[in-house]
């Protein structure tokens, strides 16, 4: 069953960036693509669990500030090494300028 939470307002997310949102004991990344679509995966990357908010966005693709590897953030998939593992990703819809993710 679907567990929608309000995760920030959608002009809190640039275009091509992410913001961390921390939710009972989890953190997620909020994304904004160049279509104005939204996106959201765990906050950690996969390999050294780094909080991925610091990371560079281009071109779909979330890059850790640790050791670059890369994910598709719409996907979740892994994309360069060390990262070898995908990011888990979840639901997004936007309702009156509010971003919600489905954190079930």
């Amino acid at each position: 069953m679907a567990e929608w939470v309000e995760a920030c307002a959608a002009d809190d997310v640039d275009e091509e960036d992410l913001i961390r949102f921390d939710h009972d004991g989890r953190t997620f990344a909020i994304y904004r693509s160049p279509e104005d679509e939204f996106f959201a995966t765990d906050g950690l990357c996969t390999h050294e669990h780094v909080h991925l908010e610091d990371g560079l966005v281009m071109d779909h693709i979330i890059e850790c500030p640790k050791h670059n590897g890369r994910f598709d953030y719409r996907t979740g998939e892994a994309k360069g090494a060390p990262a070898c593992i995908n990011l888990k990703t979840y639901p997004v819809k936007v309702e009156n300028g509010r971003v919600f993710i489905d954190v079930a």
